[in-house]
């Protein structure tokens, strides 16, 4: 691979946007977004096309993973394409290493430091590397230098989880902390990793030396078990002795009976020794079955907070702030106010729909330059926004209603009490989910308790049974339907 040369000229802002677009249709939007997001196509001299990407790491994992594929999309843009030259850029003549955040400018690290305080100020068009907290040799999880305090949009929704986080991160070396363990939980796409990740970026802006450690839930358990395949058990549980504040995403996937004695004595012993813990999972410790009765009092002894369901204010507000990233890459997109309300309007699951949807909407923009009009929407993002056909029917929104229908709580139908007067709204509402929602049943059996998929198939196959012998229930199931269709 050729090194960069500072004397090339700047590229013209369209180049590669066809090879993107294929990319993103090819790999998909999670696949793209962590690996081509950052990758700027430099310059094509009719043999070799230039691309450049702003760390080693990246530079190194799509010339083995994706050189490729990435070529042959390339070859749909760039006619008589031969070969690729997948380079790391300079910023002002300091190379970007893997994994640092440091700035654009070539602003150098402090010593000692492997990864940046915080995500620095980059020119507009330009996106931060990924970037990874360590402690004692030991890697976590990648941390998103987009998911900042500054770019999480606040709403009523999530305002508690937003100034405890806050105050979580400017208080991580106090003797004294308020909020220890900080337990978030919310459904899927709400904003709980985006606090964690700004959590991390915070602290080591206002603490640059506290150890700092982010691990989803599954790479704990990966490195946990490497660890004891390799005998170094011990040591696994010392890298943790270091540790100011431990952050753990998506603990409901916390698996292994081995795995998850080892997490419960490194919690209790950074809790026991004063270290602040910030954990976040898709529902509270209460309906979290794996956690054993210690943990789970454990972890209710400190704060536990909700992130709610965006109302229009919030997404219009989050579809807005998203539009206006996109205004600083190229400041002639923009999207009318009623084709955000449109979208507000109907994408109501989660923040991750309304990104994506801008992210649709931009890239088409991109190829088209035509104006994004409301028709133009509706059929650009068709399985997203189904303009003619009914609102879509949560999960929650089936717990919320069987729960106020049948005067029994929605932490009872979640939970494992096997009453007839739980038992059978849960069966109601398990066989209203597969009838109202797109989802699987190992989907449903997640969202009712973390149960399995054949509990889910019994409670279907019972309830579509006696409803042919009992027509009371029958009536009951249809007023549950035309109060989830209102």
């Amino acid at each position: 691979m050729g090194k960069p040369d500072a004397a090339l000229p700047k590229p013209p802002p369209t180049l590669g946007v066809k090879a993107r677009a294929l990319l993103r249709a090819r790999f998909g939007e999670e696949v793209y977004g962590s690996w081509f997001h950052l990758m700027e196509f430099e310059s094509f001299d009719g043999r070799t096309v230039r691309a450049s990407l702003p760390t080693k790491f990246l530079q190194n994992w799509i010339q083995s993973h994706y050189a490729d594929a990435l070529l042959e999309c390339c070859r749909a843009e760039f006619a008589g394409a031969e070969r690729l030259d997948v380079v790391v850029r300079e910023y002002g003549g300091a190379r970007a290493a893997a994994g640092s955040a440091a700035s654009a400018h070539g602003h150098a690290k402090p010593a000692g430091h492997t990864d940046a305080a915080r995500p620095a100020p980059r020119p507009a068009g330009s996106v931060a590397p990924p970037a990874r907290t360590s402690v004692n040799g030991f890697e976590g999880s990648p941390l998103d230098p987009k998911y900042t305090f500054e770019s999480f949009v606040e709403g009523k929704a999530n305002r508690i989880a937003l100034a405890v986080a806050t105050q979580t991160a400017h208080t991580v070396l106090d003797e004294h902390r308020q909020f220890n363990p900080l337990f978030l939980h919310s459904a899927v796409g709400l904003g709980k990793t985006h606090l964690l990740h700004a959590i991390a970026w915070e602290t080591r802006r206002r603490h640059p030396r506290a150890q700092v450690l982010y691990l989803t839930a599954e790479r704990f358990r990966y490195q946990f078990v490497e660890a004891v395949r390799s005998q170094d058990a011990m040591a696994f549980k010392e890298k943790f002795r270091a540790i100011d504040i431990l952050l753990i995403d998506d603990l409901e996937f916390m698996q292994g009976e081995k795995t998850e004695q080892e997490f419960e004595h490194i919690i209790n012993a950074l809790l026991d020794g004063g270290k602040q813990v910030v954990v976040a999972s898709a529902r509270p410790p209460g309906q979290l079955d794996r956690l054993n009765d210690r943990m789970r009092s454990r972890m209710q002894r400190g704060l536990i907070t909700e992130i709610g369901e965006f109302d229009e204010e919030l997404r219009l507000e989050i579809l807005a702030r998203r539009v206006q990233e996109k205004r600083t890459i190229d400041p002639a997109f923009e999207l009318s106010g009623p084709v955000l309300k449109l979208l507000a309007d109907r994408l109501t699951e989660n923040g991750r729909e309304l990104e994506g949807a801008i992210n649709r909407l931009y890239l088409t923009w991109q190829l088209t330059h035509a104006p994004i009009t409301i028709e133009l929407v509706e059929s650009i993002i068709r399985d997203l926004v189904l303009g003619n056909e009914p609102r879509r029917i949560k999960v929650e929104d089936i717990l919320r209603v069987v729960s106020r229908h049948f005067a029994v709580s929605k932490a009872d139908i979640l939970s494992d009490r096997r009453h007839r007067s739980v038992v059978r709204p849960r069966q109601i509402g398990m066989y209203l989910a597969k009838q109202l929602t797109s989802r699987s049943l190992p989907e449903i059996g997640r969202r009712f308790g973390n149960r399995d998929h054949t509990t889910v198939l019994h409670a279907i196959r019972k309830i579509d049974r006696e409803m042919g012998d009992n027509p009371h229930l029958k009536e009951e199931i249809e007023e549950l339907k035309r109060q989830l269709n209102r």
